[in-house]
């Protein structure tokens, strides 16, 4: 069979027989990468298998017949890890943990293959590390187990040989970018590799049943390394977040079959590697200033569990004829939105002066109740009127100035008065929400716009 030069893209899989700087699939610029395929065989030289037309082989089964094992999810008793998987990690499941060099991929999944080597049998196939060295990092971690097997390999199909006779409970794969197909001319790492592996795996999981976590590395943009069809075919899709400057780390579900795909789990990096930090709120408020302006207490949901972290605002005049807006665990666009706002309805000059904000501990969030914490934040930086400390703001801010409902309210409102805050605003529509006769141990404020929000500061 002849071989031909392809060029596929890594974000849509967009071919073509010739490069282009921009992908006429998907427009993304410089992502065809040239890949070597094997001209398939013509149709009549194609073996094509008989049709099974007897009774005897139809495999499908009733839904209704289905009975689902009662050990279905794999317990690694790292509570943090389990919560983001759903409770445990599913056999015959494929996850995908990605995140930066150096952020701890690797000591989190032998640390998992220690919690689980008392019980389960393991197999951590490295293609860039040898046994010595893995021995090495797992002495550090103090891990050692009878049932945890090292195989330093990178080719696919050897690795799946040794699946088959060793009959691992978990496999590990570090990293999916260094396994090749030695069917396949291409070289490792390119999009036909990463997908034709992905697909042995993913077979090897569900014919075994056996549990793959797969480590994939990122490109400068903080994607998945490879195809994005690549987070299509596994199960679970994980993230590890945080900068490498602070040790704590965030592990977020972008994707879940088996779960939400809203849960966190927070880790602190230690010489003796993760550790489980259970209380989250405590931890990114521990450093708290007292007294000083622009700064402000939130609480966001990340799945089931409610987290208070501080927004801080630094507001000073600018000497360059455009202002900067600079903004570190917010959307960049959010943040302008409401500095917009603030200048429009309260008439704030910001249009003279350089905003900063940021969400101390490392956090990032997304869900639009930091709204008002952060208007509140911002009101105090430009009038340099510090915000009581006791004060937790929860809330979504219109484009007119309104103060709009969130979820979970009550959950929020019992974390804050667990932590010891004693006065907390919501929007006035969860306010009228809100059983009467229910004591909540704080006064709650409602807020119906940035008007309200006005008297804190009067």
């Amino acid at each position: 069979m002849k071989s031909k030069s392809l060029f596929i893209c890594t974000e849509c899989g967009y071919r073509s027989t010739k490069w282009y700087g921009k992908c006429p699939g998907c427009d993304s610029w410089n992502t065809l990468e040239e890949n070597n395929f094997e001209e398939e065989q013509t149709t009549a030289s194609r073996k094509t298998k008989p049709l099974r037309l007897t009774k005897d082989s139809i495999s499908s089964s009733k839904l209704s017949d289905i009975n689902v094992p009662d050990n279905i999810r794999i317990l690694t008793k790292i509570n943090e890890f389990d919560r983001v998987l759903g409770g445990g990690i599913v056999q015959g499941s494929v996850v995908l943990l990605s995140g930066e060099p150096g952020i701890g991929k690797s000591t989190m999944l032998l640390q998992v293959c220690a919690s689980l080597g008392h019980a389960q049998k393991l197999l951590y196939v490295s293609g860039e590390e040898s046994q010595g060295q893995i021995k090495l990092r797992a002495k550090r971690l103090e891990i050692d187990s009878d049932k945890l097997y090292i195989l330093t390999e990178t080719e696919i199909n050897d690795i799946c040989d040794e699946i088959e006779l060793l009959s691992p409970d978990v496999v590990i794969i570090d990293s999916i970018q260094t396994m090749y197909d030695d069917s396949s001319s291409s070289a490792p790492g390119t999009v036909s590799q990463i997908r034709n592996c992905t697909q042995q795996l993913i077979k090897q999981a569900k014919t075994n049943n056996c549990a793959v976590m797969i480590v994939g590395h990122v490109n400068k943009d903080g994607a998945i390394a490879g195809p994005k069809i690549l987070e299509h075919m596994v199960d679970t899709v994980l993230y590890f977040e945080g900068e490498k400057q602070h040790c704590y780390r965030i592990l977020r579900a972008v994707k879940n079959r088996f779960g939400s795909t809203n849960e966190i789990g927070v880790f602190e990096m230690q010489e003796m590697g993760l550790c489980e930090v259970e209380n989250p709120s405590e931890m990114l408020l521990s450093e708290r200033s007292n007294q000083v302006s622009g700064s402000c207490t939130l609480c966001v949901m990340e799945g089931s569990r409610p987290i208070l972290a501080e927004i801080q605002a630094l507001v000073s005049t600018t000497a360059y004829p455009a202002p900067r807006r600079m903004a570190s665990g917010l959307d960049h666009n959010r943040v302008s939105l409401i500095t917009a706002v603030l200048e429009k309805r309260l008439g704030l000059r910001f249009s003279s002066q350089d905003v900063y904000i940021n969400v101390a501990g490392g956090l990032r969030i997304d869900e639009p109740s930091s709204d008002l914490a952060a208007c509140i934040a911002l009101i105090s930086g430009i009038k340099d009127i510090p915000v009581p400390d006791d004060i937790v703001a929860i809330g979504e801010i219109g484009l007119s100035g309104e103060c709009r409902g969130v979820g979970f309210i009550e959950n929020r409102i019992n974390e804050a008065v667990r932590l010891g805050f004693s006065r907390i605003l919501i929007p006035h529509k969860n306010y009228l929400k809100l059983a009467k006769n229910k004591k909540f141990g704080a006064e709650i404020i409602p807020v119906k716009s940035l008007f309200d929000v006005l008297k804190l500061f009067v």
